[in-house]
C-alpha cells in the first residue's frame, strides 16, 4: 500500500470512529437508563417540581389531585433527624437494597426519626395458600364472635419470592434478609406483632425464572396490615402511613391496594376506595399473583401521628405557602396536604370560602353503633350528659345570633354519616366541639383558621386531638372535667368567649 493509499485509510478510520462515537453519546443522552427513587447514597433533585410525575395515557391508575398545600417529597437534601418535616415528611434518608437490577429489585427507604421502613420490590410473588388468615372483606353480621388473631396474617416460607438479583448474598435457607438487617431496619419496638417484619421474613429467593404467576399485576401496588382497622384515629394511621409510602416511592399516580389482612367490611372501607385506585384483599386471590412493583406501607403505629403520643417532639403547623418561602424544618403543611387529600377523593376540593359572618360550630357526637366482631355495639361514654350539653348549645347559639354573626349548629353524628358528609361538615366547620373520641381526628382536613374546643372527662385526658391541632396550626381550647359530666353553662361561656375573639 503506497503512502497516499494509507493516508487515506488512516483518515477513513478516524472519521467513522468519531461519528461512532457521537452516535453512542446522543444515544444515551436520549435513552438514559432505569433510575430508581432514592436509590442507595443517591437523593433526587426535584426541589422545583410542585407537582407529582404525570401518568402515561395507557395507565389505569387515579392520577394524584392538584393540592393547595402539596411540597414535594423527593428533595436535594432531607431534613434533619429528629425534626417535624423528619416527622411528618420524607424523613427515610437511606436506602438499602440488598438485591438491586432494572426488574428485579428489592430495598427499604429507613428514617431515623421513626424507626421505621418503606420497603419495595420489583417482581414480588404471594401466594396466599401460605398466608394463614381469614379470608377478610365479609358483612360484619356474618361474622360476629371471630377472634382478631385469626384476622391478622400468619406467614409460612415462601408466602411471598422473589427471583434471584444483583447484590443478593447467597444464603443456605434462602431468605431475602437476614436477621441483622430486620433488627435493623424493620424493628419491633413496641410493636407486639409486626406484620411488616414478618412479611419480608417469609420472602424467599428463587432462580431465575423459577418464580410462578398465576396473575400479574403490573402497576404499582401497596399492601397494607390494618389493627384497629375500625376505629378512626387508627385508620387515619394506616392512610397517612400509605399515603407517604405512595409519595416517597415517587409513585406517577394512586397505587392499587392490597389488605394483608383477614378484617370483615367497615364503614372506613369506603374512603380506602376513594384514595387508591383500586381496593382488593390478599385471599381475593385464587393462586400466585405477582407483582412488578409493591410497595409495604409501615404500620400505622409507626406514624408521626401515633408516635407523637409517647414521643415529645416540637412541630407546628404552617401553610405551604409559607414554607415554600421560608422552608422551616420545625413546621410542617404535611397533615394539611393529606387533609386536602382526603377532601379531593370525595370532590371537595377546592375549599368555598366562608360567607361573612355566617359560623357553623360542629358538635362531633359519640354514638352506639356495631364496629367489628368483637364489639356489642355500644360505644363507651366521654361525656355522659352529650345530649343536654348539645341542646343547650343550640338554644345558645339562636341566643347570639345578631347582624354580625349567624350561628348554624351542626350535629356531627358521624357513626350515621357517610363520608362524605362528615368532611364536608368538619371542612365548613368554623368551630369544632365535642368529647375527647376518634371522630375528632377529622381535624386533619379542618380549615387552618377552625376553632377546637376540647371537653375532656377525667379518665380520658389523652393528648391526640391537641397534638392534632398543634400539628395543623389550629387554635385550640379544651375543658378538663372532674368526671364525665359537663355543666352545660361553663361549655357555652367558653363558647361565648370564642365567639367574643372572632367579633361576634
Amino acid at each position: 500500500m503506497n503512502r497516499r493509499k494509507r493516508s487515506l485509510f488512516v483518515r477513513t478510520l478516524l472519521f467513522l470512529f468519531a461519528l461512532n462515537s457521537i452516535c453512542i453519546f446522543y444515544y444515551f443522552r436520549l435513552h438514559p437508563g432505569p433510575q430508581h427513587p432514592l436509590d442507595e447514597e443517591q437523593n433526587l433533585n426535584l426541589n422545583l417540581n410542585l407537582t407529582p410525575p404525570s401518568l402515561s395515557s395507557s395507565s389505569s391508575l387515579k392520577p394524584w389531585p392538584l393540592l393547595p398545600s402539596f411540597l414535594p417529597w423527593n428533595i436535594s437534601s432531607f431534613p434533619p433527624v429528629g425534626s417535624c418535616e423528619a416527622y411528618f415528611g420524607n424523613g427515610f434518608s437511606r436506602s438499602i437494597s440488598p438485591m438491586r437490577g432494572r426488574n428485579v429489585f428489592f430495598r427499604c427507604h429507613y428514617s431515623e426519626t421513626l424507626q421505621s421502613s418503606i420497603c419495595e420490590g420489583g417482581a414480588i410473588g404471594m401466594d396466599p395458600a401460605r398466608i394463614a388468615m381469614s379470608r377478610g372483606g365479609e358483612d360484619l353480621e356474618k361474622v360476629m364472635g371471630r377472634r382478631e388473631e385469626d384476622e391478622l396474617p400468619r406467614y409460612e416460607s415462601g408466602a411471598f419470592q422473589i427471583e434471584e438479583g444483583e447484590g443478593w448474598e447467597r444464603r443456605e435457607d434462602r431468605r431475602l434478609v437476614d436477621q441483622a438487617f430486620l433488627d435493623q431496619y424493620l424493628k419491633h419496638g413496641a410493636v407486639h406483632m409486626h406484620t411488616m417484619r414478618s412479611l419480608v421474613e417469609s420472602i424467599r429467593v428463587v432462580p431465575t425464572g423459577e418464580l410462578q404467576c398465576d396473575l400479574v399485576i403490573d402497576e404499582p401496588t401497596l399492601l397494607v396490615t390494618r389493627f384497629e382497622y375500625a376505629n378512626m384515629f387508627h385508620t387515619v394511621t394506616d392512610w397517612y402511613s400509605a399515603y407517604v409510602s405512595s409519595r416517597v416511592t415517587g409513585l406517577a399516580g394512586r397505587p392499587h391496594l392490597v389488605f394483608i389482612d383477614g378484617h370483615c367490611k367497615a364503614q372506613l372501607e369506603e374512603t380506602w376506595k376513594s384514595l387508591f385506585t383500586s381496593v382488593r384483599y390478599a385471599k381475593d386471590f385464587a393462586g400466585t399473583v405477582c407483582f412488578r412493583h409493591a410497595i409495604l406501607s409501615p404500620l400505622g403505629y409507626e406514624t408521626a401521628l401515633f408516635k407523637g403520643l409517647t414521643e415529645s417532639f416540637s412541630c407546628q403547623g404552617s401553610t405551604a405557602n409559607i414554607l415554600r418561602q421560608n422552608p422551616d424544618y420545625q413546621k410542617t403543611a404535611r397533615l394539611s396536604e393529606f387533609g386536602e387529600m382526603l377532601l379531593s377523593s370525595f370532590d371537595l376540593l377546592p375549599i368555598p370560602k366562608r360567607e361573612p359572618g355566617m359560623l357553623n360550630i360542629l358538635f362531633v357526637r359519640r354514638e352506639d353503633y356495631l364496629a367489628h366482631p368483637r364489639h356489642n355495639g355500644k360505644v363507651q361514654s366521654r361525656l355522659s350528659n352529650e345530649l343536654e350539653v348539645f341542646d343547650s348549645v343550640q338554644t345558645w347559639a339562636k341566643m347570639k345570633n345578631n347582624m354580625k354573626c349567624k350561628l348554624n349548629v351542626v350535629n356531627g353524628l358521624f357513626a350515621h354519616m357517610h363520608m362524605k358528609e362528615q368532611l364536608q361538615a368538619i371542612r365548613d366547620a368554623s368551630i369544632v366541639i365535642g368529647a375527647h373520641g376518634a371522630g375528632l381526628t377529622h381535624l386533619v382536613s379542618a380549615q387552618t383558621d377552625t376553632i377546637v374546643l376540647e371537653i375532656i372527662a377525667s379518665m380520658y385526658r389523652r393528648p391526640h386531638f391537641q397534638l392534632i391541632s398543634s400539628w395543623k396550626g389550629l387554635e385550640y381550647h379544651a375543658i378538663n372535667l372532674p368526671g364525665s359530666y359537663a355543666r352545660p353553662t361553663e361549655v357555652t361561656d367558653e363558647l361565648s368567649k370564642i365567639m367574643k375573639s372572632l367579633g361576634c
